[in-house]
């Protein structure tokens, strides 16, 4: 059979069971079977498939076509600019985290001490560390599984030496104070659990994605915890669900009064992270600022966070 009449009938297997790009994902699957580039592909439409690769390119498209995500079929999965290995045991990277990144990015020290909580595949970690050659990073996951993953990006991009892979909850394993917490931490609600599609709710594991009946379970634990933890004039970086932000932000007041806590919006317009920013030792709310919330200039939702007796 010829390249294009199988990527033909591919696409109509994907379209048919509801995937969402059949076009792009039949073409990568070929790709991926053949062990050739895009253009190849373009350049090779009457190429004659063997039957083996045939029979192996149409079980690649029962897989996707049973609606298992792309990046577990092929094994890995681009985030930040860099490739990463994933399989089932993580949770596959998504765009909207590279956004918790750059601002990690932004704010960092030269040689800033970093946490990354719930590393997971080590995506976050991984692409701190080779952003930020002089910063020592720790990751946590309570997932020794998920650990396993994580090592092996660091390396695949030679950072095994200063990323620290930490078994347990949250915070807990952390040896010391650091200057930065990022946490991408599991925020689905109960709600939006039942709405996700088959590609995430049957796939991928459901404890790196359920956040509790309101999904906030994991983010008010790491916050309880955080104040112990995170060095004076430090900061905190969660990323969150879209409509989360003044929820979080509620619950950063508890535990942090005098802090300066954004909601920062994604490339969509949606919330997407939430910043908190922890005064030097001994600075008091005044210093802060005005009460209340204002718009920043770049559109990031800024709140001082009022003095909880």
């Amino acid at each position: 059979m010829q390249l294009q009449v199988a990527l033909a009938q591919a696409m109509a297997v994907l379209e048919k069971a509801g995937v969402e790009e059949p076009r792009l994902d039949a073409k990568v699957l070929l790709t991926h079977a053949l062990g050739m580039t895009g253009a190849q592909l373009f350049t090779h439409p009457r190429r004659q498939l063997s039957s083996t690769e045939l029979t192996d390119y149409r079980q690649l498209i029962e897989r996707r076509a049973q609606r298992e995500p792309l990046a577990y079929i092929v094994g890995h999965k681009e985030f930040y600019g860099l490739d990463f290995f994933v399989d089932t045991r993580v949770l596959i990277p998504r765009p909207e985290t590279e956004l918790l990144v750059e601002k990690a990015i932004e704010i960092s020290q030269r040689q800033s001490v970093i946490a990354d909580v719930g590393t997971g595949s080590g995506a976050i970690a991984v692409s701190l560390a080779v952003h930020l050659p002089q910063a020592l990073i720790y990751a946590t996951d309570v997932s020794s599984a998920a650990l396993e993953v994580a090592a092996r990006n660091c390396r695949r991009h030679g950072v095994q030496d200063r990323v620290h892979l930490l078994q347990g909850r949250l915070l807990e394993p952390l040896p010391g104070p650091v200057d930065l917490i990022v946490a991408n931490l599991p925020y689905v609600s109960e709600v939006e659990w039942a709405q996700l599609p088959p590609e995430i709710r049957c796939y991928e594991p459901r404890e790196a994605l359920y956040g509790g009946p309101d999904g906030l379970d994991h983010i008010r634990r790491l916050l309880a915890q955080a104040r112990g933890y995170l060095k004076p004039g430090g900061s905190i970086l969660l990323e969150i669900g879209a409509t989360q932000g003044e929820a979080v932000v509620a619950l950063t007041r508890r535990h942090f009064p005098t802090a300066e806590a954004e909601i920062i919006k994604d490339y969509a317009g949606l919330d997407r992270v939430v910043m908190v920013s922890r005064g030097a030792r001994g600075q008091g709310a005044e210093e802060q600022g005005s009460k209340g919330a204002r718009v920043n200039d770049v559109g990031a939702h800024v709140f001082q966070l009022e003095v909880v007796d």
